[in-house]
């Protein structure tokens, strides 16, 4: 099936637009975090910066392999970002999202590092503890407008929060993992606050390590792309865009505040409050939609 002009403004705008954008708020969240710590922080284009001091560097890899590995990462998330984006399969999306996932934690293995190996295990925990929701998500979506696609879940005449509001929540209580923010990050943080060793990213250095925060901004506007999807309709329309914007902020900025005031659980908190938000508030949404 051919696509169309939309599909490919949508995949054109996530392969240029994602980094740029993943950066700035990749920057954002160095200052709000500095903000709301009492210190100035670093310069907005801090990550930006970081990015290309990276890429100067000389790789110090621990085994040829992690390289290969961290790129299939990379071409994964970029691969659901435009299966998304194109208008596609919602679905196959949060597969291939999950498939990427796995490139990363064997990565981690396969540097033979404690610290990696011992994120490794944290991040397979974590892909267990969102999971559900995750999936729940796409039944939700799907019980919602009736289709898979990104595409006509687009067009519907109401918002999908309308019929799914509890999913909504969930996923926004399992985004805190996707994102690795506190009090969820135990695989390894993406700020110096918590930890000395990063575990996952431990053992990388120089261009893969470049890879690493690359997929980090891709996957970040990604996920907020997943918000919108339960705010847009219509087409979709200007009042709806609006709207998805000042939320998928606000949901940002909600995610900062968590992970600026609350430690890190323990994995068996993690998993348990997920698996009961997926059950409590996935459960009766799923429910609901069968009845209406």
């Amino acid at each position: 099936m051919s696509l169309g002009i939309g599909s490919v403004i949508g995949i054109v705008a996530f392969l240029f637009a994602a980094p740029v954008l993943g950066c700035l708020l990749a920057g954002i969240d160095r200052k709000l975090s500095a903000g709301l710590q009492g210190r100035v922080g670093p310069k907005l284009l801090q990550p930006y910066y970081d990015f290309r001091k990276l890429l100067d560097k000389e790789d110090a890899t621990v085994n040829g392999a992690q390289d290969l590995y961290v790129l299939l990462y990379l071409v994964f998330i970029i691969l659901s970002g435009v299966v998304f984006f194109a208008g596609g399969n919602f679905l196959l999306c949060v597969f291939i999202l999950t498939l990427g996932s796995l490139f990363l934690i064997v990565a981690a293995y396969a540097s033979r590092s404690p610290y990696a190996e011992l994120g490794a295990q944290r991040e397979i925990v974590q892909v267990m503890s969102y999971e559900p929701m995750v999936l729940l998500v796409a039944a939700g979506l799907f019980m919602a407008t009736g289709t898979f696609r990104v595409e006509d879940m687009l067009a519907a005449e109401l918002p999908a929060v309308r019929y799914a509001p509890l999913i909504f929540i969930g996923f926004v209580y399992v985004l805190t993992i996707k994102l690795r923010k506190s009090p969820f990050d135990i695989s390894m943080s993406h700020h110096a606050h918590q930890e000395l060793v990063r575990g996952l990213t431990t053992e990388l250095s120089g261009k893969t390590l470049a890879m690493i925060e690359l997929s980090h901004w891709y996957e970040n506007i990604l996920f907020l792309g997943w918000v919108g999807i339960f705010l847009l309709w219509g087409g979709p329309t200007p009042v709806s865009i609006a709207i998805c914007v000042v939320v998928c902020l606000a949901v940002y900025f909600l995610e900062i505040l968590i992970d600026n005031n609350f430690a890190r659980v323990k994995w068996q908190t993690m998993l348990k409050s997920s698996w009961l938000v997926a059950l409590v508030l996935g459960g009766i949404n799923i429910v609901y939609l069968l009845f209406i």
